[in-house]
């Protein structure tokens, strides 16, 4: 992580936090939840299991991992 006020630190970290952060709000209406924990647990569900990536071929991290062999 970086410095504090020193997001330049890290862009790609930061960058990432923050698009994380825009789907738990927009797609997953974090703030609109009871349940913090379940909210945050069904967004790591989605990121590995169902959301697709380009820069993976269209495949979501846990297919992609498991077509290479890498389980």
């Amino acid at each position: 992580m970086s410095r504090k006020g020193t997001p330049t630190d890290n862009p790609v970290l930061e960058s990432l936090n923050g698009w994380i952060k825009d789907e738990l709000r927009l797609d997953f209406n974090l703030k609109q939840t009871n349940d913090v924990y379940r909210c945050i647990h069904d967004y790591v569900k989605y990121y590995n299991h169902i959301r697709r990536a380009w820069s993976l071929h269209y495949k979501s991290p846990v297919q992609y991992r498991t077509e290479l062999s890498f389980n």
